[in-house]
């Protein structure tokens, strides 16, 4: 989406499950017909796009210990933010080869690949990741992959088209389509 493009990506890995607590929404993974179809809708996209996953052996799995050891491998001189190779390298744990995410023999040897600058488990790396995470939802996050760009959220794969053309300067994220696409009212639930 961004070949010959010159803007640099910046890394901010969050608790998904604590956006969808503070917003009382359900994960894909948490609605039984939602997760088969998700399942097979992105095994089906990896296949489409070039990108070889296999499902990791449990989904849904608790990804603090992968979500902290990004953090604690944060460049000191880019905001302590973690780059691309250690993001892909995490991405790969989970998706490249059917394995348990969490399996501790898998975690300690991806640790010691990605030879972290920060003890994972330290206060400092905890706080980093409540810290992005609590800035996502007072940005209005609501899912991940989520793309900010000059105070506009584009949000997932299917968005990547749509992020090429606002960074190319496509004159209608300037619209009135744009601005105003909010300005109706709400569902209001009973109770």
């Amino acid at each position: 989406a961004l070949q010959g493009l010159s803007y640099a990506v910046e890394y901010r890995p969050i608790l998904l499950g604590a956006l969808f607590k503070q917003l009382g929404h359900l994960g894909p993974a948490e609605i039984e017909p939602k997760r088969v179809w998700t399942y097979r809708h992105v095994l089906w996209l990896g296949r489409e796009l070039g990108v070889p996953l296999k499902m990791p052996a449990q989904h849904p799995f608790n990804p603090l210990p992968l979500l902290r050891l990004a953090w604690a491998c944060g460049t000191p001189g880019q905001g302590g933010l973690p780059g691309r190779w250690v993001c892909e390298t995490l991405f790969r744990h989970v998706w490249a080869d059917g394995g348990d995410a969490n399996d501790p023999a898998r975690l300690s040897a991806l640790r010691e690949q990605l030879a972290p600058a920060a003890d994972p488990e330290s206060d400092a790396v905890k706080a980093r990741l409540r810290q992005e995470t609590d800035a996502a939802l007072a940005a209005g996050l609501f899912g991940v992959p989520t793309f900010g760009v000059d105070g506009r959220l584009l949000w997932g794969l299917d968005a990547l088209p749509m992020l090429r053309r606002c960074l190319e300067g496509d004159a209608w994220f300037d619209s009135d389509d744009w601005r105003h696409a909010a300005d109706r009212p709400a569902l209001k639930r009973p109770g």
